[in-house]
């Protein structure tokens, strides 16, 4: 009678992927934010209280912090912040690349058009507003910050990423609305050397789209036909908050 309920009870019985990390005052983040700018789970009202027998924590961190939302604001002045983005933004169809091959053999890859285009050439062209996945298992390196950033003496980066006619491809030839990816940055580390800034991140955010980083379990996932979730705190202002997310899959 009410076909909404019986739609959740199929996706139900579908295979749920969690694609998030969990988080603690340990867990990895990008080594430009400040020390302290992280305490988790901070008690500021204990059990034993006469007024009220509970507990109350806050949560302090950075909105680009674990598995995360990147809004247009991030790199763009006067771009669109979490306000701008709403409930009928958290659900995609679900591509996934997967680069991990490559990337075993080279910790610098950056995706190509060329791997695009072989992703569509076996499951078909990325349908509209989907969201495009980077797999490189990069994720297996977490909660190990220095095996996550891979930094050399130096403190360089080396890892794999996005490389910007990828990016075109798949939002100016297709018509993708987001992307994501498991490393801490968008740009593969040399693409980001070569450019002397993260170009790629901000080419995305400045086409108006949202990225998420972070991710975990992509290989857990089919290439095609999963559905990304993706759920955030309803903050005003927000360049980026952290973000659950996970796929749902029919097989």
């Amino acid at each position: 009678m009410y076909t909404l309920w019986e739609d959740l009870k199929k996706l139900k019985s579908c295979r749920w992927v969690e694609l998030s990390h969990s988080m603690n005052n340990d867990s990895p983040y990008w080594a430009g934010i400040p020390d302290g700018s992280v305490e988790l789970g901070k008690v500021v009202y204990d059990w034993g209280n006469p007024m009220l027998d509970c507990v109350i924590q806050t949560f302090k961190f950075p909105g680009q912090f674990g598995t995360h939302i990147d809004f247009p604001g991030h790199f763009v002045k006067d771009g669109a912040l979490s306000d701008s983005y709403g409930a009928q933004q958290m659900m995609y169809p679900l591509c996934v690349i997967d680069i991990s091959d490559k990337v075993a053999e080279d910790v610098h890859y950056a995706v190509t058009a060329a791997d695009i285009q072989a992703y569509e050439a076996q499951y078909g062209p990325i349908p509209d507003g989907a969201f495009v996945a980077l797999r490189t298992d990069w994720y297996k390196r977490w909660p190990d910050m220095n095996a996550f950033a891979n930094l050399d003496a130096d403190g360089g980066e080396h890892c794999p990423g996005w490389s910007m006619e990828a990016l075109q491809y798949i939002y100016e030839t297709r018509n993708a609305a987001a992307n994501g990816h498991e490393t801490l940055d968008t740009d593969a580390s040399k693409e980001a050397e070569k450019a002397g800034d993260l170009a790629c991140e901000r080419y995305v955010l400045s086409k108006g789209k949202v990225q998420i980083e972070v991710l975990q379990n992509l290989d857990q996932v089919p290439a095609a036909g999963a559905i990304l979730v993706a759920a955030w705190p309803r903050l005003e202002g927000a360049c980026g908050l952290p973000v659950r997310v996970w796929a749902i899959c029919e097989e």
